[in-house]
């Protein structure tokens, strides 16, 4: 985690907030395809372009803060989606299609899967304050899940009578595997066939 004194000064006129989430993106592209254990400084340094002693001047927590941040940034990505969801008049086809696009993504995606559910299988036995924080971002993807399906069922507009909960957690259930499925067979083609068939029930 080196900034680099050049690339720092020529950051010095942007707004602190811009720089700071640039920054964790930065790092998070690479815990995203290294896991937290596997990224080393060295790592960090490349992705972000920063020095150690400004970098731990800004997270103090080191890398596990940074990790950390990078996690979060999700959760802001999870508030826009569940916006939508709130906004739309069909939010069950939102929900099909935040899955149906996985199948879309490039080889690279396909091979890094969900940033999330690796850090929850890496974490555990490991850190454990990483690891409930990968499950509270789940857990509140299933209660999303499970609050859209229960309004919908209560409209008409879904024909399924399983319980709105036992679904929210089928369908987190369905996104960890099918991001493990998603790395073994990186094709369009044979995972639009697994979701769409997983997804049937929801109609």
């Amino acid at each position: 985690m080196y900034f680099c004194n050049d690339h720092y000064n020529n950051m010095k006129g942007r707004p602190s907030i811009h720089y700071d989430k640039e920054l964790i993106l930065n790092a998070q592209r690479i815990f995203w395809e290294k896991g937290f254990s596997g990224t080393s400084l060295a790592d960090l340094s490349t992705a972000t372009g920063a020095g150690a002693g400004s970098l731990y001047n800004k997270f103090k927590g080191g890398k596990k803060e940074l990790f950390s941040k990078a996690l979060q940034q999700r959760t802001e990505e999870f508030e826009l989606f569940k916006q939508q969801l709130e906004r739309s008049d069909q939010p069950i086809t939102l929900i099909k299609n935040f899955f149906l696009e996985l199948a879309t993504s490039d080889e690279q995606k396909h091979l890094r899967g969900c940033i999330v559910a690796n850090t929850l299988v890496e974490m555990t036995f490991i850190d454990e304050d990483l690891e409930q924080e990968a499950a509270k971002i789940l857990k509140n993807t299933e209660h999303l899940f499970t609050s859209t399906i229960r309004k919908e069922q209560k409209k008409g507009a879904l024909e399924t009578t399983v319980n709105a909960q036992t679904l929210g957690r089928y369908l987190i259930t369905f996104w960890c595997g099918i991001n493990s499925l998603r790395r073994i067979y990186p094709d369009k083609h044979i995972l639009t066939e697994q979701i769409n068939l997983h997804l049937s029930i929801l109609k």
